[in-house]
């Protein structure tokens, strides 16, 4: 039975997905991109006209899920600890898909300007804003100190907030054995939040 056409671009959005990951965007061919989707190259250009829409939408699969947890975690009324803290917990808790993406961007960000542009313009229209909404909040109601610089804020959380995460899912599917000893997921998102909180905090009396 042939499969329902409704459905081919996220066919396609799939197999690219699994491409990139595996052979970067540059290196990944359409041709084989179609083949994994059961489909030909010109449905891919009917779908995705350039390469970088089709990386765009291979983002956005798994982005716009996560941008609608991040609205929520970072709503005005909750406190500014709460919602940074939310942050941290819902990066422990991807799927491998999400962090099979994330992968993909943090490499074609480090080698295509133009992607990183994109990604850039994207995320500014995403969750960029929330998040320094959140800090601005915390520096004015004295959760967090303002002798931190928010550039300083914002790489803290950049630094901490994923790529730990990252590391620890690769040694976990690359050495399930030391994986045992590990902090779980959200343990980890615990204590860098707490060490985060720790330098960044307001100190009570200044």
């Amino acid at each position: 039975m042939p499969r329902a056409r409704s459905d081919l671009d996220t066919r396609i959005v799939l197999a690219a997905r699994t491409r990139f990951l595996g052979e970067g965007v540059d290196g990944a061919s359409l041709r084989s991109i179609a083949q994994d989707a059961g489909t030909n190259v010109g449905m891919i250009y009917y779908y995705f006209p350039t390469k970088d829409d089709l990386f765009l939408a291979v983002v956005e699969s798994v982005y716009a899920r996560l941008l609608d947890d991040l609205t929520e975690i970072f709503a005005p009324e909750r406190p500014v600890r709460e919602r940074l803290h939310g942050a941290y917990q819902r990066v422990a808790r991807m799927s491998d898909e999400e962090f099979d993406v994330i992968r993909i961007v943090v490499r074609e960000a480090m080698i295509s300007s133009s992607r990183l542009q994109k990604l850039f313009a994207r995320f500014t229209a995403g969750h960029v804003p929330l998040l320094l909404s959140t800090l601005q909040a915390g520096l004015a109601d004295g959760t967090l100190s303002p002798g931190v610089p928010l550039p300083a804020l914002v790489a803290a959380l950049a630094s901490t907030v994923i790529f730990p995460q990252l590391a620890r899912r690769r040694i976990g599917a690359e050495l399930p054995m030391l994986a045992q000893i590990l902090p779980t997921p959200q343990a980890l998102a615990d204590a860098l939040f707490e060490i985060v909180m720790h330098g960044v905090a307001a100190r009570p009396g200044g």
